[in-house]
């Protein structure tokens, strides 16, 4: 990734942690450093980066005043989904910890969200890492790796009912199963559709987290 990404805008910089795979930070309009905002922590599906999943969610996040983060697998998908955590999780915690050090960040408004494989790895991390994710949310996420447990954070969970990628009946409605079985607070949605994330189910999950 280049020194400033294209098509990037000034409110958008590149994490500036990584060589071949990096990550982006999009700062909301009238964002400052005297009101610590609420942070969000993307991570992207298996082939992809963060140019091509923030379009999804970044309307919405700059309208809500939330600070963006999208860091980048080391590989083509997040080490723990192939079974081999380490290095993606190591990145992440130091982009976690550049951008706190960089922006006036809410700690106690942090969520970590992800599509397809960084929906697994956004269940697999979050549970393991409650006390710094409080909110997770995953969109059409697979299956779980067991990283741990710590802290009791809520999750908001969506999958398409139509779904050719990661189909439902073996995906996200075992997970919802599984996770309200241990305890956790979990809001569902089916929708009626693909591997997509829906403007509207987008909309629905940053409220959910934000009020």
């Amino acid at each position: 990734m280049s020194a400033v990404a294209e098509g990037a805008t000034p409110a958008t910089q590149v994490l500036g942690l990584g060589r071949d795979r990096d990550g982006l930070v999009c700062v909301p309009p009238g964002y400052s450093q005297d009101a610590p905002a609420p942070m969000m922590v993307l991570l992207h599906g298996s082939g992809a980066d963060a140019e091509t999943i923030i379009p999804a969610v970044r309307r919405d996040t700059d309208a809500a005043g939330v600070l963006l983060l999208a860091p980048e697998s080391r590989g083509r998908t997040w080490d723990a989904v192939l079974g081999r955590p380490g290095p993606d999780i190591d990145f992440l915690n130091a982009a976690v910890k550049s951008v706190v050090s960089r922006f006036a960040v809410n700690t106690d408004a942090v969520a970590l969200a992800g599509f397809s494989d960084g929906a697994s790895y956004a269940l697999s991390l979050g549970v393991a890492k409650g006390s710094l994710f409080q909110h997770i949310m995953a969109f059409s996420p697979g299956f779980m790796t067991s990283l741990g447990k710590h802290g009791r954070p809520r999750i908001f969970m969506a999958h398409g009912v139509d779904d050719p990628v990661l189909p439902i009946g073996a995906c996200s409605r075992p997970l919802r199963t599984k996770l309200l079985a241990a305890g956790y607070d979990v809001t569902y949605r089916e929708f009626s559709d693909g591997h997509v994330v829906p403007p509207d189910i987008a909309v629905e999950a940053l409220r959910w987290w934000l009020t």
